[in-house]
């Protein structure tokens, strides 16, 4: 059936009533965020995440409660924050077979609303994200830095005020152990040979 212009063009994904980026890159392994804007009075909608090249069979990974409290799926998260009227959709620890298309959509009666994002995946890790991803990864890899200070700062204490001193003990006893100059500590009184030589001196005056 043909329909003019103008009804084809709302009969479409979207209507362009949600916007996002075309397309994202992010790192493997790595992680990155999707943000779609959609247009006032969808608020309390109901919000998805879906995957698929085809808008009529793509699955559908995660949707919100028409809330905006965060939910959690499988290495992916969503939020609506329905002030500012903004879907974003986290996705983490990339693998290579999550390179594809997706859709941040709206649940409606009738033929929801969505927008086509492509996904692009990095294999060297080195992409920095129209989301921020890269900002994200590089602050996980400086509170990890600061997480290790103190287990090195508490090395270092030990070692000057534990480690060192009962090392010079155990180095003292050793040395001290193995002087040959220590003279064994002679007996109390009279030298053997004097007694010896007094006992016949005796004997003979007696007679």
């Amino acid at each position: 059936m043909w329909l003019p212009p103008a009804l084809l063009l709302l009969s479409l994904p979207g209507s362009f009533s949600i916007q996002g980026p075309e397309t994202v890159k992010g790192p493997e392994w790595g992680s990155v965020t999707v943000q779609c804007q959609y247009d006032p009075g969808w608020e309390t909608y109901r919000k998805w995440w879906c995957r698929g090249t085809r808008w009529n069979t793509c699955r559908i990974l995660i949707q919100t409660q028409g809330t905006e409290e965060e939910v959690l799926g499988d290495r992916v998260a969503i939020r609506d924050d329905q002030r500012h009227r903004l879907l974003s959709v986290t996705m983490w620890q990339l693998r290579r077979n999550d390179m594809d298309i997706y859709w941040c959509g709206i649940q409606r009666t009738g033929v929801d609303l969505g927008f086509r994002v492509q996904v692009i995946i990095d294999p060297e890790g080195t992409i920095q994200t129209e989301s921020g991803s890269w900002f994200s990864r590089n602050m996980d890899n400086s509170r990890t830095n600061e997480s290790s200070k103190p287990y090195i700062r508490t090395h270092y204490v030990l070692l000057v005020f534990v480690k060192v001193p009962i090392l010079l003990v155990l180095v003292g006893i050793v040395l001290w152990l193995k002087d040959p100059q220590r003279d064994p500590e002679e007996p109390r009184g009279q030298p053997i040979s004097a007694n010896l030589s007094s006992d016949p001196l005796t004997k003979v005056t007696a007679l």
